[in-house]
């Protein structure tokens, strides 16, 4: 189970870091980026254990 959290809250922590990029944000230390892959990131811990809680 913590193999699949890392790679989860990695994948979509780094996503949700990108995602301001996206939208015209060329700072990748600007607040909206690092607030963004937090959620990203928490957002992929949750989606891990629910993966984890269907599959293992």
């Amino acid at each position: 189970m913590k193999t699949v959290l890392t790679l989860f809250a990695t994948v979509f922590g780094i996503a949700g870091g990108y995602v301001p990029f996206l939208f015209g944000d060329k700072d990748f230390l600007d607040i909206w980026s690092i607030l963004a892959g937090t959620v990203g990131g928490l957002f992929g811990i949750w989606l891990g254990v629910w993966v984890y809680k269907r599959v293992g």
